[in-house]
């Protein structure tokens, strides 16, 4: 009797629900916990606290394996029940060339001075392009294949067998500097005609994240800046029919979905299903941490590699080498959802693995073996044996699958595979192979599928991406301010510090010079002087920390631009703003103690004028260091770099060599140097007040 009750309360605020405009109905829900004994209010699930998420993904995905299969056919069968499809992509590349133009380098031979001047007399032909000693590398050889939806492929091959440079290819990511030639294309569009970083999602070989930041926050913060992609259009597509047909939804599927499909939020449940299925709800409030900060484990931060890309809404997935550092049970478990991934929400999904495990092994559907550069085998697992025993090689019962086929491709290992014991062994070289599996069965079944045009009417009009950035400009802005201000936040402890340590110092400049040891005259006017340039050039030195601290972000900064999560303007306007409370801060430290110590003019306008001064000279230096890492890219060249520029600005400020001492061809240098405006403001500030006017005129009476 209470469940029929509970049936008719259901029903009765789902009808509610039902009656509210589309866009309201888009984000209110009737979440169901497991052990509810009443049905909660309608909610809104943009609004949904990190506890309901939790405890919403946790009712829905108790055993990962089993649950996800479950929460997966659950949300496929309601698309099905109402006739919605789900945005497909398929791949397919046709003679592939990648080609590379390196430079030759001699050994070093003997330093005589007859070798000396030929190899200086060598590098100046070089530069000036008379001498280009260049050899050009292949890196992949007339590659074909196809990758269609609904299916896992396992790329296979030895280490420098063009494995990555294949991925980045397909993934649109390959260097400018490369030479392409070949087609590829997605749903029958070529590659320059959409945008293919936004449209498939590269997971690379490193592991590259902010360490100061959580796994819960950098999978959030993917998960904002890639969208929702189809998902709110489709979910306005599925809630029209169920609502024209009459259906009720399971309630918490129904919240789950559109909790996914709501773009631009902070918190995303998209990022607790992930960090469930990837096993990080463990570890998901603990920083990510690198050599120096205590994080997760390196197991751990490849998971996190592998979920900061699929946690957005990308239907073609190219995988690098993810089970490195893993254990094989946890890839395994990986591999199984990624499986149930392709084979029900109908994604694309080429996997590269080294030595996978024969159960791991065994998940896929398609094979891509290569070697050299070529593809010697793309079909389907069940013929790629049935292949190899047709050139003479078999696998023994005691050899996994994977293991067999990179050995027999090795000049090494490959005798030990013969079979035809009759006959005698000749190596078989990966070209001989590559001809094999075009004469084979697998080989014209691959060309000829290559020869039919894709079918439009299998298409989606979403499927493809051709847009750079999934937010607005102001979204872009206002996602970089929260991290920017979130990173700030972790690193309050350097600016507290930097703080601290002005004043102090400003204290112990302040007793240096102190205003009851120095008058108003001109002999200790350049004891002012002094204390003005101090000032000015602690400021400047003040800035080096935030060479360091660029130096280390950019790393990931690179990826995360290259994936077309934001601009580098977007990532650039947070870093300026949201320093210029902590350059006020430490101008307001340091003039507030060391003015009136010191004894400058005792006015009020004064005083802040010369805090104006030293606040923009910091905002300046700061700027500056940012840039300089910018273009340095590493620390040590970052540090000689740093330190030249400042010492350039130091000798073109005025005070080290005056303007007038300049020779005339250097004296651009003093207009260019930031220095020379502060000194020229700050000492322009002091030595026109009144009681500095009476000193010059009563000097110039006397002489």
């Amino acid at each position: 009797m209470r469940e029929q009750h509970h049936d008719e309360e259901v029903e009765l605020k789902w009808a509610a629900i039902e009656r509210l405009p589309t866009w309201d109905r888009l984000h209110t829900s009737l979440p169901l916990h497991a052990n509810a004994i009443h049905p909660l209010e309608p909610v809104d699930v943009r609004r949904l606290g990190a506890a309901d998420r939790r405890e919403l993904v946790h009712t829905l995905i108790t055993d990962i394996h089993e649950d996800n299969l479950r929460l997966l056919r659950h949300q496929r069968r309601r698309m099905d029940r109402v006739g919605v499809r789900q945005p497909t992509v398929e791949v397919r590349w046709r003679n592939l060339h990648v080609d590379a133009e390196c430079q030759v380098v001699d050994g070093k031979p003997l330093p005589t001075l007859l070798n000396s001047a030929i190899s200086t007399f060598s590098l100046l032909t070089t530069m000036l392009g008379f001498n280009r000693n260049q050899e050009r590398i292949h890196i992949l050889k007339d590659v074909t294949g196809i990758l269609k939806p609904s299916r896992m492929t396992l790329l296979l091959g030895p280490p420098g067998c063009g494995k990555t440079t294949l991925l980045l290819a397909l993934a649109g990511k390959l260097n400018k500097s490369l030479k392409v030639t070949g087609e590829i294309d997605y749903n029958g569009v070529k590659l320059q005609d959409f945008v293919p970083e936004k449209t498939s999602a590269y997971i690379g070989q490193y592991d590259l994240h902010v360490p100061e930041m959580t796994v819960r926050e950098t999978l959030d913060f993917s998960a904002r800046f890639q969208g929702v992609g189809s998902r709110a259009e489709i979910m306005k597509e599925v809630i029209r029919r169920e609502k024209e047909a009459g259906i009720i939804p399971d309630p918490n599927i129904d919240t789950y979905m559109k909790a996914i499909s709501v773009d631009g939020l902070e918190r995303s449940m998209q990022t607790d299903y992930i960090m469930k299925i990837m096993g990080l709800d463990i570890c998901a409030d603990v920083l990510v941490g690198d050599a120096m900060r205590r994080g997760i484990s390196g197991g751990e931060k490849k998971r996190l590699t592998t979920g900061e890309m699929i946690v957005g809404p990308s239907k073609a997935l190219f995988m690098d080498e993810i089970s490195t550092g893993l254990d094989s049970s946890t890839t395994f478990q990986i591999v199984s959802c990624l499986q149930q991934l392709a084979h029900i929400s109908e994604s694309t999904i080429l996997v590269s693995l080294l030595q996978p495990a024969p159960e791991t092994y065994q998940l896929f559907d398609d094979i891509i073996l290569m070697a050299e550069g070529q593809i010697v085998y793309h079909g389907p697992k069940s013929c790629i044996m049935s292949f190899f025993e047709s050139c003479g090689f078999k696998c023994p019962g005691r050899k996994g699958d994977a293991d067999f086929l990179q050995e027999v491709l090795s000049k090494k290992d490959q005798r030990q595979y013969w079979s035809r014991t009759e006959e005698g062994y000749n190596f078989v070289t990966v070209d001989q192979f590559c001809d094999k599996f075009k004469a084979s069965q697998s080989g014209q079944n691959l060309a000829g599928e290559l020869s039919k045009p894709y079918d439009e009417s299998k298409g989606h009009k979403n499927a493809l991406s051709f847009s750079i950035y999934s937010l607005s400009k102001w979204d872009l802005v206002k996602a970089c301010f929260a991290r920017e201000l979130l990173l700030m936040k972790r690193n309050a402890f350097i600016y507290i510090t930097k703080a601290i340590q002005l004043g102090l110092i400003a204290a112990i400049t302040g007793t240096v010079f102190l205003r009851t040891h120095m008058g108003v005259d001109r002999i200790h006017a350049n004891y002012y002087m002094s204390s003005l340039f101090y000032a000015l050039l602690l400021l400047m030195v003040n800035g080096f920390p935030e060479l360091a601290m660029a130096i280390n972000r950019l790393p990931v900064f690179y990826k995360q631009r290259d994936y077309y999560f934001y601009p580098a303007w977007a990532y650039a306007i947070p870093s300026f703003i949201l320093k210029i409370p902590v350059s006020l801060v430490e101008s307001v430290a340091w003039t507030s103690i060391s003015y009136y110590l010191i004894g400058y003019t005792p006015e009020a306008s004064r005083f802040f004028s010369q805090l104006l001064i030293l606040f923009l000279i910091h905002t300046v230096t700061l700027s500056k260091f940012r840039c300089v890492a910018s273009y340095c890219q590493t620390m040590v060249v970052a540090s000689i770099c740093g330190t030249l520029t400042f010492l350039v600005m130091l000798l073109f400020g005025g005070f080290i060599i005056p303007r007038a001492l300049l020779p005339n061809w250097l004296k651009w240098g003093f207009w260019l140097s930031p220095l020379s405006y502060g000194e020229i403001g700050l000492t322009g500030n002091e030595f026109l007040a009144p009681r500095w006017l009476e000193v010059h005129f009563g000097i110039r009476s006397m002489t």
